[in-house]
């Protein structure tokens, strides 16, 4: 009877798969071992260097595999073993729609922060010092500027397919109880792994209670499309363009870091302006602009989805909080 009970408490009998609290803890664990040894190894390439605006072009396409590569194998490591899903399940459709969906991503993306910087132009908080600006002047400008797009597309990719598409998805399913009812499960899940996101960067250079605050509630305006579709198309896009345009184009701080704008940006700017506003240090996340910004993307986003969910009476994209395909399949 104990035997039993220990069972049930770790093992899911009928699904035959580990509980998802489980899952999550192994892939958390997965994750991190994964990207401690890339960054290692990393590491001792390029020691004394390290991530600095002096480290070698060559360094940041290896950061960029560094920051993927941990997102894309334990996903697939806990999706095919433990989870017995495809990355289809996690968001990842690759259809006709899906594709236009991350084109509207993107463009969303270029669109916000375009919205944040005129703005702040338009109130005299920003100044613009240079163009196509390039810290090692014999560098191609252009090679640079598409490094660090490289870096953030495995940003994107990573980030949303390991907080929204692997914990948003397990989290609803594991919330997913009588009393709950997968409704409430995918809003628990939706939540909690917003606040995740945020967490993740409360450590970051000039982090504030409103930086902090305003990446959660980003988190919440990057699941709206998995919650409502199923698909990681929008947040993808928005996540690649959003930083990279905030970073390399407009000359901002990304979450508190500045390497990449003090590489290579299109604008060179300076900041000034009430820092509540603006986010002063930590870039454009740590003001009320960005609050506006996540507003208004949520507003664009809802209008977009319309046409997909109009034969959608749940709203809710409902599978997200079930594992419901034959046993025999997964193995």
């Amino acid at each position: 009877m104990k035997i039993n009970l220990l069972q049930n408490i770790f093992w899911n009998t009928e699904q035959a798969r580990i509980r998802a609290g489980y899952r999550l803890v192994l892939l958390i664990i997965a994750y991190i071992a994964v990207g401690a040894g890339l960054e290692f190894i990393l590491g001792s390439l390029t020691n004394p260097i390290g991530f600095t605006i002096d480290a070698p072009l060559w360094f940041f396409p290896i950061l960029a595999v560094v920051i993927l590569v941990p997102g894309l194998l334990s996903v697939w490591l806990a999706g095919r073993f433990l989870d017995r899903r495809s990355f289809k399940e996690f968001g990842l459709h690759f259809n006709r729609q899906w594709w236009i969906d991350l084109i509207f991503g993107m463009g969303l993306g270029i669109i916000l922060i375009a919205f944040i910087f005129l703005n702040q132009l338009a109130f005299g908080w920003v100044n613009i010092k240079d163009i196509f600006f390039v810290l090692h002047p014999k560098e191609l400008f252009i090679l640079p500027l598409f490094i660090f797009l490289f870096i953030f597309l495995c940003v994107g990719i990573s980030e949303e397919l390991v907080t929204r598409g692997y914990l948003l998805k397990n989290l609803a399913e594991g919330f997913n109880l009588k009393v709950i009812g997968p409704k409430g499960a995918i809003i628990i899940g939706w939540i909690l792994s917003s606040v995740v996101f945020g967490l993740l960067h409360i450590d970051n250079n000039n982090a504030t209670f409103l930086s902090t605050l305003n990446i959660t509630i980003g988190g919440i305006f990057f699941g709206i499309c998995f919650v409502l579709t199923g698909k990681l198309a929008i947040p993808i896009g928005l996540h690649i363009t959003w930083n990279f345009f905030m970073a390399n184009v407009f000359g901002f701080p990304v979450s508190g870091i500045t390497i990449p704008s003090e590489v290579v940006t299109v604008l060179k700017i300076t900041q000034s302006g009430p820092e509540i506003w603006t986010g002063g240090a930590f870039g454009p996340e740590g003001g009320l602009l960005c609050s506006l910004a996540i507003l208004l993307g949520i507003i664009l986003t809802l209008i977009w989805l319309r046409p997909q969910l109009k034969h959608n009476k749940e709203m809710l994209h409902l599978p997200l909080a079930y594992f419901n395909r034959p046993i025999s399949k997964q193995q």
